[in-house]
């Protein structure tokens, strides 16, 4: 099973980090699903994640990342440097999860807002769960 990002479909911040990930992803395993979408709320229900989540998350290996250990597994999978990154795992979450709570907190303030998910082109759509 391909691990799959699951993002904010309406943050610009969020919409510009899956761009990022596909073209840093070029094999194509990181696969995809707005929380908003249906597979996305039903992969939540089948992970029992809490519904007070709502930062991009990643499904791996059956198990589900929050906030900076999704951000560094996804870099696990990602071209180098940016793999370099996840030996950053090793700090301690609350550290770690200080920078991602404060973008996370602030994203629709300094990024904006979107009324709907992108539309991906054709050669990326099928990494997209529907």
């Amino acid at each position: 099973m391909h691990p799959i990002v699951l993002f904010d479909g309406e943050c610009h911040f969020c919409d510009a980090s899956v761009q990022f990930i596909i073209q840093n992803d070029p094999e194509g395993k990181i696969h995809f699903a707005s929380l908003q979408s249906d597979i996305g709320q039903k992969l939540l229900k089948a992970q029992d994640v809490p519904a007070h989540i709502d930062s991009m998350m990643l499904i791996d290996e059956n198990k589900v990342y929050y906030k900076s250990a999704a951000a560094l597994r996804i870099c696990s999978h990602l071209n180098a440097p940016w793999k370099w990154l996840y030996p950053l795992m090793v700090a301690p979450y609350p550290i770690r999860n200080l920078f991602y709570d404060l973008i996370a907190k602030n994203r629709y303030k300094w990024f904006g807002k979107k009324e709907s998910c992108m539309l991906p082109p054709p050669d990326i759509r099928a990494r997209f769960l529907s």
